[in-house]
Order: C-alpha cells, then structure tokens, then sequence
C-alpha cells in the first residue's frame, strides 16, 4: 500500500543539463536535467494505480523508492556542483529552498482534506490531530511507527497515510547536506577520490537494506518499511550516482564497454521495474528484502541512461504528457489520496464493479485538477517569488479589494474557516464506528447470558439444518461486528470471535473446545492475516466429519490476496464433504460494508449471518437431498 513525495524542486530540476561540460570555477551552470520529469511522471502513475486498486497494480507502492532515487541524485548534484562552482555550501540557502517547494503546497492540502472530510466521513478523521502534526513537522513515519499503524492496512486507511515518504525525504534534506560538507571535506583534504566516497555511501545503503530485510515482519511491516535508517537504499544509491556522475569518473559513460551494453542494461533495468511493479505486493516478504534495493537499482540506470546522452529513453520521457504529470507530481501526490479516500466515501461502491472504476477515474480528474491549481497558484509562485514577496503580493490584492465589505467577508471567511478547522480537529474521534461497533459486540459476546441447555452432541453425524442451539461460531472481527445479526438468525448460537484472530487462533479455540463443540460450526478467520492452508486443515481434523461445518470466505476493497486466500478457502472446502463454503464476497454489496469497505454495516451483518444460513441449507439439502425452506426474517 508505498508512496513518492515528488518533491525535487526548481532547483533541482534546473542542475546543469547532463550533457553540457561542467561550469567555470566560480559561475553555476543553469540548466535543466533532461528526462527526470518523466520519470517523476512514471513513478507517481504507479503509485496512485496502486492507491486506486491495490489489485490493478500489485507493486506499485515501489514507486516511491524510484522517487527516493530520484531525489538522491538530483539533491546530491546540486550540492558537489554548488561546492565546486561556489567554494561552499550555502546550507541556510538550501534548506529556503526545501521550504518554498514543500510547504506552500503543504499548508493548503491539510486544512482543506480535514475540512472536507468532516463534511463526508467523520471516520476519516480518525487520528487526525497525530496526522496533521507529523505532515506539519515532518515527522510521519515516526508518529506513526510510535502509534503502530500499518501503511498496507485496509481495515483504517488514514487521511494523510501518504505523507511518511515526505518526512523520510525532508528528514534527508536536513541531515544529508551536512554529511556531504563532510564527505567534500574529506574528498579535498585527504585526496579521498570520488570512487571512494560513492563507495561508502553505497555502503550506508547496503547497511540499510540489510536493516530492513532483518527487522521486517510481514505481520508488522511499520518500523521496516516506515523508518528513515531503514528506507535509506534508494536516497543513497541516488547520492551515490551523483558523486560518480559529476566527477571524473563520470568519463566510464562514454567508454566502449558502457556503450556497447548500454541498450541490454537499460533494456533490463525496464523490465525489472515492470515486472516489479505488475508482481511485487505488500505481502510478500520478498518485495521488502529484494524487491525495494532491485527496483533503487533498475531507476539508477535509467536516471543515468536518460541524464547521460540523447536517445529513445530521454525522448519518450521528454513526451508532453509525462513533462506536464512530472511538473506536477509534489502536487498530485499531496492531493491524490486525501481525495481516493474521500470520493470512495462519499460514492460507496463494490469492488470490479462499474461504479467502483467510474469513481476512481473521478478522483484522479479532481487530483489533477487540484495539482494543477496548486502548481499554478501557489508551488510557483512561491517558489520563484519567495515567502516574504508573496504575502506582500496577497496582502496587496487584498487591500485592492473596492470595498470595505468585501474585505471583510474575505477576511471575516478567513476567521470562520479558521475556527472550524479547530473545532473539527478538537472534536476529530478516536475512533472509528466500526472500532466502536466491534469493541461494543466483542463485550456483548463475552458477557454472561442466561440460556437452555443446548442439545449433546450424539456423535452421530446429522445433516439436517441446524438450530441456533446447536451452532458454535468461531472467527475474527467479521463475527464480532455481525453478533447482533447472528444472534438474531440463530437464536441461542454460541459465538467465540475477538478482532485480530488468525487461523492458529480458531485452532486453538477449537482445541479448547474439545467434545463440547455443537453439532454444527462457523470459521471465519483470516480478515488481517489471511489463511494457514494447513492449519485450516488441522482445524477440521479436530472438528472431524460428523459435524456440519461453514467457513466463511474474505472481502476487502483494498486487499490485494483476496482472490489467492478466498481461492484456497474454496479448495479447501471442497475436500471434506462435511464442509461448505459461505459466499461472503459474493453476497455483499458497497452498502453493506462500513468505511473501511470492509467490516459489515448493520444491514450488512445481516447478509453476512444470512449467506451463513443459506451455506447451512445447502450442506444439509445436499447430504438430505429435502431442499430447506429458509424463513424470510425482516431486516432493519
């Protein structure tokens, strides 16, 4: 569920261009660095399909490593070339610079998501007060990986998720020029060569990589994928080209050997990233351990293939639409999720269906017509006027204004949204209804309950259809947030659910239970951590061939392994004749589904507990062979 920040600035877009011979001692070369726009455009492409629908594009979280990559070298660059050029480095200069090119655009996103996702979705706001300050500060990646959060979870997406990647980036920004006077030190005092100082800064990467592909857990990916010492490869690789590139040894780019193989590295380097993109997922311990520093390296050799020399590569990345997208990527990348998550909540819709793409097309429209905007009207302006001129500018605008009135409904509209915002962040829930609904239900079925006596279990298997009485219910939070349903379809069902169960978790439940299970039993695990073929398989073995038996399969708008795991569910169904299969994602629809598209509204427990009750029907008419009259209950 990975993002790019987009964040290199005029400045750096206008580095010498790489073809041009390096500048006289004391002038910097202005330029522009041909094709890199293009590759801002690709990257930023892949991660919004990856936002629009994890499934249309697997990998294409990775996009933000082609942008770390991206910002390594053109960062780098500008420092050893204004070291050079300038005798030093003006770190007051640089850090003006970041400010103008991120926070402009920065300060307007913010206020205006929360405002207008309050007015959609209060759920959206969720965390929202944790969020806006590490977008202000940021500090992102940190806030979150104290809170726990999980970028690829789907079950509470968050408004500003996408702002970790700006706070590893800005974190780099301030950090990096210091190590690189440092670095330059070294590189003119001691005659440290430019092959040495790539050397350990690739080293540093190396070193992070390796972090990361230790501490990574696929079932708790935050500190490894979120962390700044841990997402280092691709800034350092970027860093790295950039020593090499602006040096002497950037010579070995016109040698026989370079030319001769340029086209099959670069062929390569395309593929690599393509398949990447199409196959890697979230889920897969590969993508983090191998996946990440392979993608860092394949961007490297097409950023040198394109900066290096005129070609096809520069060309097609030089094409008018990716230009415009490049342009606009910071922007389309600050606005693109704030309003995925806003449009998908204002116009519920289901999975593959019509409406759901209709929808997402939708969003990237308003996305690029927001980056536009902010492009135009505000990056610009501010970026080539500085701040202080720019509200001179405004303020003057303002005071143009003809009329005392309209000055103060401009300024009095000001205030109001000013007030809003802080009563919308003071007020901002902790947390989500379906949070509220799953804690309320989860107390609900633990607590103590007067009830008949259930009937023994003969041992004798029978197929008819089950009573409440006689049926268990084991599972996850999608039992927990449908007690009230269940209870309702099967009056006197027993219930053991808690959120976050695994497949191991119902195994050791039903082990627990031992001869007490009923003669009928629900399993409905896997939401978070999907299925344990095995262990599944173990959990039948206990439960044995005498007793009616449902597992219910997944639904998640945003879960990329859906089909895998709802796939081997399937299978495994069909192995055991006492076993049957309840269509969960078949049955539901985009209005049974709460925000987070996938725990069930009210009306939606209702179908869950009812495709349950029809699975029940359809084991016991085709053990029976007498077809079972469901009664038609009243829904709410």
């Amino acid at each position: 569920m990975g993002q790019p920040t987009a964040t290199a600035d005029a400045e750096a877009t206008s580095a010498p261009e790489a073809t041009s011979p390096p500048a006289p001692a004391g002038r910097a070369s202005r330029g522009h660095l041909a094709g890199l726009d293009g590759l801002r455009a690709l990257a930023i492409v892949a991660v919004v399909v990856f936002h629009l629908d994890p499934a249309w594009l697997p990998g294409g979280f990775l996009g933000v490593d082609v942008f770390f990559v991206i910002s390594g070298f053109l960062i780098t660059t500008l420092l050893v070339r204004e070291r050079r050029d300038t005798g030093r480095v003006d770190l007051r200069g640089f850090w003006t610079r970041r400010a103008r090119r991120l926070l402009p655009a920065l300060l307007v996103v913010v206020p205006v998501a929360i405002l207008i996702a309050r007015t959609v979705e209060a759920d959206l706001l969720v965390g929202v007060r944790r969020q806006a300050l590490g977008a202000l500060t940021f500090s992102t990646n940190w806030l979150e990986i104290a809170q726990g959060s999980n970028y690829f979870a789907a079950t509470s997406p968050q408004l500003f998720m996408n702002f970790w990647s700006l706070a590893v980036e800005e974190q780099f920004y301030l950090v990096w020029p210091l190590a690189m006077i440092g670095l330059l030190w070294l590189h003119r005092r001691f005659a440290v060569t430019e092959g040495a100082l790539a050397t350990l800064v690739l080293g540093l990467g190396l070193t992070s990589a390796v972090l990361m592909a230790v501490t990574f857990d696929p079932a708790a990916p935050t500190v490894a994928y979120y962390g700044t010492h841990t997402h280092l490869v691709g800034l350092m690789l970027g860093a790295a080209l950039a020593i090499v590139w602006t040096g002497p040894l950037r010579a070995y780019t016109t040698s026989r050997v370079w030319c001769t193989r340029r086209p099959w590295i670069v062929g390569a380097a395309i593929v690599t990233i393509a398949l990447l993109l199409a196959f890697a997922a979230e889920d897969h311990a590969w993508t983090f351990r191998l996946g990440i520093p392979l993608v860092s390296v394949a961007t490297a050799v097409l950023l040198l293939a394109a900066v290096e020399r005129p070609g096809r590569l520069r060309s097609t990345l030089e094409l008018p639409p990716l230009t415009w997208i490049g342009q606009r990527s910071y922007g389309i990348y600050l606005w693109h999720w704030p309003v995925i998550l806003i449009v998908a909540q204002d116009i519920p819709t289901s999975a593959g269906s019509a409406a759901f793409v209709w929808t997402r097309v939708w969003a990237v429209v308003v996305t690029l017509a927001l980056a536009d905007l902010s492009y135009r009207f505000i990056e610009t302006p501010v970026r080539r006027l500085g701040f202080r001129e720019t509200g001179r500018r405004i303020l003057g605008a303002f005071t143009l204004l003809q009329s005392a009135r309209a000055r103060r409904v401009v300024l009095g509209t000001a205030v109001a949204a000013a007030l809003v915002l802080g009563l919308v962040l003071v007020t901002a829930p902790d947390t989500t209804s379906t949070q509220r609904t799953i804690e309320a239900n989860e107390a609900r079925a633990a607590a103590p309950r007067k009830t008949e006596p259930a009937p023994t279990f003969s041992g004798t298997a029978s197929f008819t259809m089950p009573e409440g009485d006689e049926i268990d219910v084991f599972g996850d939070s999608m039992v927990v947030g449908s007690v009230p349903a269940l209870e309702y379809y099967f009056p006197g069902v027993q219930i053991d659910a808690k959120s976050n169960r695994r497949w191991s978790d119902g195994r050791s439940a039903i082990e627990a239970a031992g001869s007490s299970l009923r003669r009928a039993v629900v399993l409905a695990f896997g939401t978070n951590a999907g299925t344990e073929p095995e262990t599944i398989r173990a959990i039948l073995d206990e439960i044995g061939d005498d007793r009616m038996v449902v597992i219910v399969n997944l639904h998640a708008d945003r879960l990329s392994r859906i089909d895998d795991d709802n796939a081997e569910l399937r299978k495994i169904a069909a192995e055991r004749p006492n076993v049957a299969l309840a269509d969960w994602d078949a049955a539901v629809a985009a209005e049974d589904l709460q925000a987070d598209g996938i725990h069930p509204s009210l009306g939606g427990a209702h179908t869950y507990a009812a495709t349950i009750r029809q699975a029940f029907a359809d084991l016991s008419e085709k053990h029976t062979g007498k077809a079972v009259t469901l009664k038609d209950l009243p829904r709410p």
